[in-house]
């Protein structure tokens, strides 16, 4: 089996800081204190990764940062890719700024070339999975604030050296959890907070359910795709026209988790946040899963239904929304308050209509994911998401998927972030790399 298997923490944690380094000298800005920017300093802004989800962020930055921040370089390993986002990225300039000293936006093949640019001020990480943490880890030890599209990555180890780094640079983080910017999600998490549901005993969150894809034959490389870059990390094999895309290499464990990780993060962000629990997580769980049959392309979880346990006594059901309501609903003793990203309800309905007042808990205020995130790189304030927060949600979706491959009940320590006893099931908290 592929997944989390053969190397112990040290040496993982060894090869994944090498996975960063290359030939090229990155900013001598690493390792110093950054200052908060004067009001009339631009931000410069570099996007590494730009499909899908990394041109609906860069679009969000650019209108968000209209006013003081630029994006000024674009990174991706398929030429098309990178030529569309360039060609997008002065198109948007243009039209709303006229003539201005904007300078037009660079691109690049190779993450390490755009991260040596001293003058680039945060960096934009949306590439696939598997590239999250080593990318993260080279943007820390280059003096580059980050925002980071969720999940962190492939297993508990990879997200810990990430926030050991984010933190040794002194580094602003902004997680792709965007609920927490949503007016919804914090109201439910106000009104669980303040105990308007009673006392909090069961949270239910249900996430989209994973795909299975049978394998695709070899296939030449397109032309303009560094296919090798692209694998990075990643075991080498051979190309496949699937294998690269959208949906389906979220669903192949050598890049990502499926969405047990790649979309459940989003809720169980939420139970987290509402739950208080941001800085530590569940100590038992116990589930089941299904998975593809041996051979296809896809082999992360198809379905699943864990249940796991708090040191407060909450309990997390986490399962497939075939099996638990899309969204979050927290359930108390007087109540229950549910929300996703259409609506928000709850029992008493009368709940709906309640406001913190002064003496309550107020949760921190984001209207705008981006904007916060902009606003923190001049502060040097934390964000709403920041990378402990990060890890912490991420490690439920991690501990979850090794429980539903074992097959059977797993105990966790969130302060030594290590499942006690239990050697065989610790083997799965790290991931080899490719040198």
């Amino acid at each position: 089996m592929s997944y989390g298997r053969g190397i112990g923490r040290r040496s993982f944690l060894q090869i994944l800081g090498a996975a960063g380094a290359g030939p090229l000298i990155l900013s001598a800005r690493a390792g110093k204190k950054a200052k908060p920017k004067a009001a009339n300093d631009l931000i410069a802004i570099g996007c590494i990764g730009v499909g899908s989800r990394g041109t609906a962020d860069m679009n969000g930055l650019m209108n968000a940062g209209l006013e003081d921040a630029r994006v000024v370089a674009v990174c991706d390993v398929d030429e098309k890719r990178r030529l569309g986002a360039k060609e997008r990225v002065e198109k948007f300039y243009a039209a709303r700024l006229g003539k201005s000293d904007y300078k037009g936006c660079a691109m690049y093949n190779d993450f390490r070339q755009l991260l040596a640019r001293s003058d680039i001020d945060a960096v934009l990480i949306a590439t696939p999975d598997h590239w999250h943490v080593p990318i993260g880890i080279a943007a820390a030890e280059a003096g580059k604030d980050m925002y980071m599209e969720k999940p962190l990555g492939l297993s508990v180890a990879e997200g810990r050296a990430l926030c050991n780094a984010v933190k040794k640079a002194q580094r602003v983080f902004q997680f792709g959890t965007q609920q927490r910017s949503d007016a919804r999600f914090r109201q439910a998490c106000e009104l669980v907070r303040n105990g308007k549901i009673g006392r909090l005993v069961t949270i239910k969150v249900g996430s989209p359910f994973g795909i299975r894809a049978e394998r695709d034959p070899e296939a030449p490389v397109p032309p303009g795709f560094d296919y090798d870059l692209w694998l990075g990390p990643a075991r080498k094999v051979p190309y496949t026209e699937k294998r690269t895309k959208t949906p389906y290499w979220y669903h192949i464990s050598d890049y990502a988790l499926g969405f047990i990780a790649g979309w459940g993060i989003h809720h169980v962000d939420i139970a987290q946040w509402g739950n208080n629990t941001d800085h530590t997580g569940p100590i038992d769980y116990e589930g089941t899963g299904e998975f593809p049959p041996k051979g296809e392309l896809t082999d992360t979880p198809t379905r699943w239904l864990v249940n796991c346990l708090y040191a407060n006594g909450v309990k997390l059901v986490y399962a497939d929304e075939k099996q638990v309501r899309h969204g979050v609903t927290f359930e108390g003793t007087e109540g229950w308050v549910f929300v996703d990203r259409q609506r928000i309800e709850a029992n008493p309905e009368a709940l709906l209509k309640w406001e913190p007042g002064p003496a309550d808990i107020h949760l921190y205020k984001s209207d705008n994911h981006y904007r916060n995130f902009l606003d923190c790189i001049r502060s040097r304030k934390e964000t709403i998401c920041p990378v402990e927060t990060a890890q912490r949600s991420d490690t439920i979706c991690q501990l979850s998927d090794i429980t539903i491959r074992l097959n059977r009940r797993i105990r966790w320590d969130p302060e030594k972030e290590q499942i006690p006893g239990d050697p065989e099931a610790n083997e799965w908290l790290s991931k080899p790399k490719r040198s």
